[in-house]
């Protein structure tokens, strides 16, 4: 059972007890340019992982749902200072 800091213990194949996970939403306007950093740095280290990684950076670039940038704490998660940022809704040609 993974862990997210955000979205508490998840059941994801493959992953070990307590594992720390890093989880890129759709919504969340960072995450595409996020991946195809994440990729050049594999390749730049000669990993294999790299080839796969443009389809996911594809699905993130023709998912449709509207993008923004993430707030932090997320709804619902409580925020240890007591306050509560807003996401800002973007506009541009990445809609």
């Amino acid at each position: 059972m993974a862990i997210s800091r955000t979205y508490g213990k998840l059941i994801i194949p493959m992953i070990g007890d307590n594992e720390p996970v890093f989880i890129l939403r759709g919504q969340d306007i960072l995450a595409q340019s996020a991946i195809e950093m994440y990729r050049l740095l594999a390749e730049a280290h000669g990993c294999k992982v790299a080839d796969a990684l443009a389809g996911e950076i594809n699905n993130f670039r023709e998912w449709p749902g509207e993008k923004r940038l993430p707030a932090w704490p997320p709804p619902g998660m409580p925020d240890p200072k007591g306050r509560h940022e807003r996401a800002p809704k973007m506009r541009g040609p990445w809609k």
